[in-house]
């Protein structure tokens, strides 16, 4: 015994001082078929993964060319109208390059849209993802096969399309199978024979149920149910007949409320609420399709504005190195100075930069920061394209000129009935009428009245149900046999009713759903004020940018003007060369004014139509429902034909009342509708009888003729970007006594220095109707004689035209 105990004391011992000496050192587990490779060890939890998607990408995006730019004018001309453009824009439409509001400038979203998600932009599948939206809860029935309602009120955020909607009024079929066993003791005494000391049974049952909600509320539901039952009871005439039988039951059943959500009233108005969601996704496309076609017009007028930054650049560059090179000989001649020809060689160094960054654009401070490339890629974003295809798109349409008048009442009356943001408004307006008279039913009782009818059946068998055996007790009866005999019928009434004490949850609710309404609606009242408020400054700077017009048309004329006669007196000795220089100066930057003012007044016109709900149907644009298969127009139909087959009550009143009146007129029915009278129609009084307030009389109705050219008539960017020969150098006969050193003189910009961009690349942006004069050496001679080598202006020539009109008023 005691060695048995100094055993197991050792092996003690022994277990201890292993586990001393190994502590708590971890111990990797062995492997069979461990390998050295260990390629599938990852020593991190998180890392930058790409993701398994395979998306083909847009030979838009995949072959696009080079950007245009200073080295790279490679390109042929687009000439594009305006109407092309809005077209291509909506025909490669999928996802809306726009921004929301009605604010008269937006910025570009290209940045944003790369880094955003589908949900932030427009797209042409929004109206269809809000028709297909559904809840994330589904319908639910309890035990007996009945369909649970929803309870409480609902509101238009929490509902999806309409078809979601009405699937609450679908039949929903519902069953289960289930079997059990018993096998337990008893507390009772060994010799009761009807209940047994230990209890061995078998239980299945079986249900069948459809049940369908009613848009009065009531729900219907149609139920079968097959019950087995076998124990070990003691077979006797006192406790079970047979050890096994069925029970059959086929039972009828319905519910409805009789005070809370009762009626087709408050039932349907989820419906509506769906179907006026559908509404709102609608107008929100009509807004970002009127902002799309809205930001390709300026677009479109952007990029005409900035050809003709670069033409004007051209000229007045052109200018400049006519009057250096006439400095240059001046002073070579004895008659000039040094600061003069650094002065003329200056602006032209300063207008060569300006006509650069006016083709490529440029953000140093006043110069344009796109420049003809970086407008005709933001147009070229907008219409769907590639940023460069080899092609530069220029406007061919030219901006209009003629007057354009806007009766104020009728402006108003057009833009309050036609503008879908307005729209949007009443529809959320009507919502919130609905959702009132929802949270008004739910301070009513729920009371709910159950109605129920069933037929059963029992048998020693399940079938057949046909009736040629006996019925039960007998043997071999069938359960489906005495059911379909009709023996057997129960019925069951049962009223439900319950109510908070208080109801203050149901009275919040109401008291919400009034403030909400009326928030809506003087939301509505503002917005018509200040979309009034933007109509009335549109509308106005129209008018305004038509009057600057005519004013940058008299300066230009006016520049030009002086421009001749400066040029004149320098060359006759009566004038100093920076008189020259700033009159060329003033001169470019009239021409640019005007075509400026030209350019706002075409985006103001374009703007107030914007505003008044006309924007679309003056660019012949619709929106219409895309086709649908040929079965749905089959059911169209078809129902079509079953109403028409009805009668129509004569008294009958449908529930919920009209939260429509048709589909939207045009401009000419939005005067009738809103009722506007001419009593209150605008009036435009023209500057004469405005009083002259110290300022020039000028004709209201036209605008000065100049000197304009179409841009289709302008050639390359070798012609754009080096200047133009000038007349051939006439060296006059230099005066012996003065003497100029040649390396004191700036160098004169001539078309073969060597700091101009080389090579002579295709295509062109600069005017080609330059005319220069070349001097014959008679001409040079008399030059001489007269101790005047200067060459003929450079000037832009009229385009040759009849006599026209003056430009009539255009009243809309």
């Amino acid at each position: 015994m005691n060695r048995s105990l100094f055993r197991i004391a050792a092996h003690l011992q022994l277990v201890l001082a292993i586990v001393l000496a190994t502590g708590c050192t971890p111990t990797q587990p062995f492997f069979v078929n461990e390998s050295p490779d260990l390629q599938h060890y990852l020593n991190t939890a998180t890392s930058i993964e790409y993701p398994d998607v395979e998306v083909a990408s847009m030979p838009a995006a995949t072959e696009s060319l080079p950007p245009l730019t200073v080295g790279n004018h490679n390109y042929e001309f687009w000439n594009m109208t305006l109407e092309e453009c809005v077209t291509m824009a909506l025909q490669n439409a999928r996802f809306l390059m726009t921004t929301g509001g009605t604010a008269e400038t937006r910025q570009n979203i290209a940045a944003q849209f790369v880094s955003g998600s589908p949900g932030q932009f427009g797209s042409v599948y929004d109206v269809a993802l809000q028709q297909t939206t559904t809840q994330s809860i589904p319908i639910t029935t309890d035990s007996n096969g009945n369909r649970l309602l929803p309870r409480g009120a609902v509101r238009a955020n929490q509902i999806g399309g309409v078809e979601d909607a009405l699937a609450e009024f679908d039949a929903v079929v519902s069953g289960f199978i289930d079997s059990s066993t018993t096998d337990r003791p008893q507390n009772v005494g060994s010799g009761n024979t009807i209940n047994r000391q230990f209890t061995v049974a078998q239980n299945s049952s079986q249900q069948s149920a459809i049940s369908k909600r009613f848009a009065t509320g009531g729900v219907a539901t149609l139920r079968q149910q097959i019950l087995y039952s076998r124990n070990n009871t003691e077979l006797s005439s006192i406790s079970r007949l047979y050890a096994s039988d069925y029970t059959a039951i086929v039972e009828a059943q319905v519910q409805h409320p009789l005070l809370r959500n009762r009626g087709t009233y408050i039932n349907r108005i989820p419906v509506m609420l769906a179907s006026m969601n559908e509404d709102i996704s609608i107008a929100t496309f009509e807004q970002q399709i009127r902002n799309l076609v809205r930001d390709v017009e300026v677009a479109y007028w952007d990029l005409y504005l900035t050809y003709r930054a670069v033409a004007t650049a051209t000229i007045a560059r052109d200018s400049a190195q006519a009057t250096a090179e006439f400095t240059k000989l001046n002073m070579d001649a004895g008659t000039g100075t040094i600061q003069e020809l650094s002065q003329s060689v200056g602006q032209y160094w300063n207008l060569q930069r300006r006509l650069t960054a006016a083709l490529n654009g440029s953000n140093l401070p006043g110069d344009d920061r796109f420049g003809v490339y970086g407008r005709e890629r933001a147009l070229r974003e907008l219409l769907g394209l590639t940023a460069t295809d080899g092609r530069l798109i220029r406007p061919i349409d030219e901006p209009t000129q003629a007057r354009v008048d806007f009766q104020w009442s009728d402006s108003v009356a057009q833009m309050l009935y036609l503008s879908p943001e307005l729209r949007s408004q009443k529809y959320t307006i009507k919502q919130a009428e609905l959702e009132l008279a929802l949270a008004k039913n739910q301070v009513l009782p729920d009371v709910n009245l159950s109605l129920l009818y069933r037929y059963v059946g029992l048998g020693d068998t399940l079938g057949p149900p046909g009736r040629d055996r006996d019925p039960f007790p007998a043997a071999g009866s069938s359960a489906l046999a005495s059911l379909t005999s009709g023996d057997f019928q129960e019925g069951v009434v049962r009223l439900e009713f319950s109510m908070p004490v208080g109801i203050r949850r149901e009275l919040a609710r109401i008291r919400n759903a009034q403030l909400t309404l009326r928030q809506r609606q003087e939301f509505l009242q503002e917005s018509e004020r200040l979309a009034v408020s933007q109509l009335s400054d549109a509308i106005g700077k129209s008018a305004s940018h038509f009057s600057q017009l005519q004013d940058a048309a008299n300066e230009w004329q006016a520049a030009e003007q002086e421009v001749d006669a400066r040029m004149l007196e320098y060359q006759k000795g009566l004038s100093p060369v920076n008189v020259v220089l700033q009159s060329q100066q003033r001169r470019a930057e009239a021409q640019i004014s005007y075509y400026r003012a030209l350019v706002e007044y075409n985006k103001s016109i374009n703007y107030v139509d914007y505003l008044r709900g006309t924007l679309l149907a003056n660019s012949n644009i619709a929106l219409r429902e895309g086709p649908w298969n040929s079965k749905a127009y089959c059911d169209a139909l078809e129902r079509a034909r079953e109403r028409s087959a009805g009668y129509k009550l004569q008294y009958g009143v449908t529930r919920p009342g009209v939260v429509r009146r048709g589909p939207v007129g045009d401009a000419n029915a939005a005067v009738e509708v809103m009722g506007f009278s001419d009593a209150n129609a605008g009036q435009i009084v023209s500057p004469e009888h405005a009083g002259s307030m110290g300022m020039f009389e000028k004709s209201y109705n036209e605008v000065a003729p100049v000197e304009d050219m179409p841009l289709e008539q302008y050639g390359s960017p070798s012609e754009m970007l080096n200047p133009q020969p000038i007349n051939p150098p006439v060296i006059p006969v230099p005066d012996p006594s003065v003497t100029t050193p040649e390396s004191a003189a700036p160098a004169v910009p001539s078309q073969d220095s060597s700091i101009l961009v080389p090579g002579q690349p295709s295509g062109s942006i600069a005017p080609i109707s330059y005319q220069t004069e070349r001097v014959t050496p008679a001409a040079a001679a008399e030059s001489v004689a007269t101790a005047s080598g200067a060459p003929v202006p450079v000037r832009r020539t009229a385009v040759p035209k009849a006599p026209t009109p003056a430009p009539p008023q255009v009243a809309r």
